[in-house]
């Protein structure tokens, strides 16, 4: 099995209950300039929703379905987050103590980007080096943004959510908007970012046969000065003339407060204040073809003569990021995937 010993799930992390909302919050955003004020206005959408993200619990469902796809391979199971408990460093020091000394790591994360790759490569790396001596190698499976079982589990939760839009508004017209959070511009140009994301959209929406749709963006956090990718998703509501709106959260693998938030609060307000039926599509955590893709994610490093299952014409993403992928870390006030908090 080419010498791995565990399977590492690697995830953003988010609290469970209220009195962890702050301290959180105060974790996401150490250094990053962001005031008091934002911080404690953020914590408010927490506590509207009972003071928990959703992240945890549908990590907790992945690793539950991963146990059952993965049985035959005898991989122990683990899970560390970036930003809450389990934390990554926590996780990393048990792996040790149980005697792993070669991992995979999955991490709920699909596109190139700082804070959506090279983000996860460093902290897995911080947390080896604060472990120090007998911590694990841990090595971060490839972006699967082109993958079959994600671009299929993402067309299967668009269709669902378009038959049901469709029902909604008794055959009249459906805008189907993809969705995934916004990046500075100045990220954007270094990192492959927008291109994975619109390729996986691309890919989704044939799989999906759906002709006419929009990639929009979501979850700004940073500076009101600096420029960041649009157009919002907000804005993208506003603009629709049709009866129904599916937005499709595809820069996401699980439920966060970006999504129950954000989307199932801020924007479903704005369609009902157009008159106009809105559906948000499920995140595709729980999904058998994600589960599944996780699977062959895994079973290619462990046999690496076998061939990549990828779609469209970039080919599969290496198992090593390219040198200098992505390299510029974001300043005070920036953000990325899941800067305002999972």
């Amino acid at each position: 099995m080419a010498g791995y010993e565990a399977l590492l799930l690697v995830s953003f992390g988010g609290p469970e209950r209220a009195e962890d909302v702050m301290p959180f919050l105060r974790r996401v955003t150490a250094g990053r300039g962001i005031p008091e004020a934002r911080i404690e206005a953020v914590a408010e959408h927490y506590y509207a929703a009972g003071g928990a993200s959703p992240v945890n619990a549908r990590c907790r469902e992945l690793l539950d379905a991963l146990g059952t796809e993965l049985a035959d391979l005898s991989l122990p199971l683990y899970w560390g987050n970036r930003n809450w408990h389990p934390l990554l460093e926590d996780t990393v020091a048990r792996m040790r103590d149980d005697g792993v000394r070669r991992a995979l790591a999955f991490v709920t994360s699909a596109y190139g980007g700082y804070s959506s790759c090279r983000q996860y490569l460093d902290d897995i790396a911080a947390a080896r080096a604060r472990v120090g001596p007998g911590a694990p190698e841990i090595h971060k499976l490839r972006l699967y943004y082109n993958h079959p079982g994600w671009v299929g589990a993402w067309a299967e939760s668009l269709s669902g959510a378009r038959q049901e839009c469709q029902a909604g508004v008794g055959g009249g017209d459906v805008d189907v908007v993809f969705s995934a959070h916004s990046i500075p511009v100045s990220m954007a140009e270094t990192s492959p970012y927008v291109e994975h994301v619109s390729a996986a959209a691309h890919l989704v929406a044939d799989m999906a046969g759906v002709s006419a749709w929009r990639l929009v963006w979501q979850s700004r956090s940073g500076r009101p000065s600096a420029p960041w990718l649009g157009p919002d998703v907000g804005e993208a509501i506003q603009a629709s003339a049709a009866a129904g709106i599916v937005v499709v959260p595809i820069g996401f693998v699980c439920e966060n407060m970006e999504i129950v938030h954000d989307l199932d609060v801020e924007v479903a307000a704005l369609a009902a204040e157009k008159g106009a039926h809105f559906v948000r599509a499920p995140a595709v955590s729980a999904s058998p073809a994600f589960v599944k893709m996780v699977g062959q994610l895994v079973q290619e490093r462990l046999h690496p003569a076998e061939e990549r299952a990828v779609l469209g014409t970039a080919g599969a993403w290496p198992d090593i990021c390219p040198a200098g992928h992505c390299p510029v870390a974001p300043g005070p006030g920036a953000g990325g995937p899941g800067g305002r908090g999972a």
